[in-house]
This record gives structure tokens, C-alpha cells and sequence, in this order.
């Protein structure tokens, strides 16, 4: 028996991360349990929310098209459809970046006491911030953190880059504090160049972090609670083409995503202990990926995912297949156990 009837999968937002949020849950509502539940798919962005699309139980998907799609009910978190109301009664967020990983969505659900799928709005709040983030993490014993420094939008950038010069190496990492799919970002060798970085990194937001570089392979795991506790998923290397794992290696096939890693069993097992620990020790759920560089001194974060990307090709969906779950069972052990 499930604990749910409607689930709306939403998606959009009102980032630079919109249309990857759109293929991720398109994806995630294709593999929600169609026997089990109602899917709704709702479209968000800047305050604009429609219903995309709709499947009921054991029957096929019903698309919108653009300009009669019918309009969410904020109030209640409701639609009208065919002229009968729907309340959902939880949700599966899929939106990169503001407000459905930033802790706003979340928020606003919490208020009107619908479950959902993430972690709450106040761990989504840390965690979608890098740099606060890295501070709840700074002190621990399980992980390591690089060093860097923190800049505001108005702040004196010479000052900053004079900072930067004197207790960091190059090269160094340039990114804002509340982005993701590497929007933003950018890796500076040169201090000349760092200045134009810190401008570029602010188009995303108004808060960067400058962050030393660290040597090392790139590794990536994901956790999520089931009705046994917190599992950790295969971990994957990422090989890329470029000189980082940027937007082009992600998106556009200049990367390889190992997945098992090729790394020893002790690797293995100390990343996926860590990104338990880590997960436990933010107060995640749901499903949450946590992304390290491996080198020789040792394991350091670099961040968490707390709404990871859910495509096909996506890293957390060639965990699963790799762990020889199957994709529905996984959508439901999240669902019925947030």
C-alpha cells in the first residue's frame, strides 16, 4: 500500500540550470511507478507554474501544449483539470537551482505540510551554498576541505585578489557560491587573469568562492535513505577532455563517467563512507550527490548535489543501473520513504 496517490514532479527554475532541470524531470516522471501513482508534471519559472503534463494510474501520458496549460493554484498547491480539482499530496523536485534547490521550494512546502523529496529547507539552504557548506564541514575529521576565500559583490576585488595571492596557490577555481552545472566557473592560472574571473562568476550570483586547486582524480558518489537507513551508491571517476569538468564536458561528450570507479576496494569504500558521513551529518534526505577530488593528500570535497541530475545519461541514474537497481524501484524507495 503506498503512503501516496498524486505525485507532482517539478521541474524548471528560475536559473541558468532550467532546461537540464527539464530533461531530469521529464525523466523522473517517465520512471515514477505508473501502477502506484498519479503523476502530474509541473513547469516552474519565475513565478509561473503550469501543468506540462499528466498520467494517471495505467494510463498513458497526457501532454499540454504551451498556452493552455492549466495554471497551479499556490495557495493549496492544487490544479484544475478536465473541470475536477487535484491536490497533490507529494512531491518529486527536480529543479537545479533557485528555488527548488536553494531550500525556497522546500520552504514553501514545508509550510503547507506537503512531503517532498528533498532535504529540508534549511539543509537545502546550506548545502545549495558552497561556501557555507564547506563551513559546516571545515572542522571534521573524515573529510578535507581546500583552502579559499570568500568574496561579496561590492567588496573591494583588489583587496580580494591581493587576499588570494598571498594565501592561495594557483591555479585556483572561481565559481559563485550558489551555482551549478559549472555556470560561472572558471579556472585561473595566471593572477591576471583572476580580477575578470571574480566579475564573470558574479553574473550568476552575488556570492563567489575562490578555491584552491587540488591535484587528483575526480570522484562522485550519491547517498539515499531506504526503509534500512542511509545506503551509498557506486562510486564514478570522471574523466574529461578539457582542462576541468566545465558545462562542455558535462553536456556535450568531452568527459568519460567510469562507473564502478577503477579505484582500489579502499578507495572505494572511503568515499562511500564519507558521503554516508557527510549526508548524515548535514541532515540529508532523499537522494544527494556529494563530488570529491582523490589525490595524494588524501579525500577533499568539492560539493554537494542536493537535487543531482536525473536524466538518462545523468551520474546518479548510472549509479543505480550500476548497483543493479532498477530505476522505478529506486524512484519509489525514495518516494515512500521521505
Amino acid at each position: 500500500m503506498s503512503k501516496y496517490s498524486k505525485i507532482a514532479v517539478i521541474y524548471g527554475s528560475d536559473s541558468s540550470e532550467w532546461e537540464v532541470s527539464c530533461r531530469s524531470g521529464e525523466f523522473t516522471a517517465s520512471r515514477i511507478d505508473g501502477t502506484r501513482y498519479d503523476v502530474y508534471e509541473i513547469f516552474a519559472r519565475f513565478g509561473k507554474w503550469n501543468l506540462a503534463a499528466m498520467r494517471k494510474k495505467n494510463s498513458m501520458r497526457v501532454p499540454f501544449p504551451e498556452g493552455s496549460r492549466p495554471e497551479i493554484d499556490k495557495t493549496d498547491f492544487s490544479v484544475k483539470v478536465f473541470g475536477e480539482k487535484v491536490k497533490f499530496d507529494y512531491v518529486y523536485i527536480m529543479q537545479h537551482g533557485t528555488p527548488g534547490e536553494s531550500g525556497l521550494l522546500q520552504g514553501y512546502l514545508e509550510m503547507l505540510g506537503i512531503p517532498f523529496s528533498s532535504c529540508s529547507a534549511f539543509v537545502s539552504t546550506v548545502a545549495f551554498d558552497k561556501f557555507a557548506c564547506k563551513s559546516y564541514l571545515k572542522d571534521v575529521d573524515f573529510v578535507n576541505c581546500a583552502k579559499d576565500v570568500f568574496v561579496r559583490n561590492g567588496m573591494d576585488i583588489d583587496a580580494v585578489c591581493t587576499k588570494v595571492n598571498t594565501n592561495l596557490k594557483y591555479p585556483v577555481f572561481v565559481k559563485p557560491t550558489d551555482g551549478g552545472s559549472s555556470f560561472g566557473i572558471t579556472k585561473v592560472k595566471d593572477p591576471a587573469d583572476l580580477a575578470e574571473a571574480v566579475r564573470y562568476a558574479f553574473s550568476e550570483g552575488p556570492m563567489v568562492i575562490i578555491e584552491q586547486g587540488v591535484s587528483g582524480r575526480e570522484l562522485t558518489c550519491a547517498a539515499y535513505t531506504d526503509a534500512e537507513g542511509v545506503k551509498a551508491l557506486p562510486v564514478i571517476e570522471i574523466v574529461t577532455e578539457n582542462d576541468y569538468f566545465d558545462y562542455d564536458a558535462k553536456y556535450n561528450g568531452h568527459s568519460q563517467e567510469l562507473c564502478p570507479a577503477p579505484i582500489e576496494d579502499s578507495v572505494r569504500d572511503l568515499v562511500q563512507e564519507t558521503t554516508r558521513k557527510i549526508y548524515t551529518h548535514l541532515g540529508c534526505s532523499g537522494v544527494v550527490r556529494v563530488d570529491y577530488i582523490f589525490g595524494e593528500e588524501g579525500l577533499f570535497f568539492l560539493e554537494v548535489n542536493t537535487i543531482p541530475g536525473m536524466t538518462s545519461a545523468s551520474l546518479v541514474p548510472k549509479m543505480v543501473r550500476t548497483a543493479g537497481l532498477d530505476m522505478t524501484d529506486f524512484l519509489t524507495s525514495i518516494i515512500e520513504n521521505s
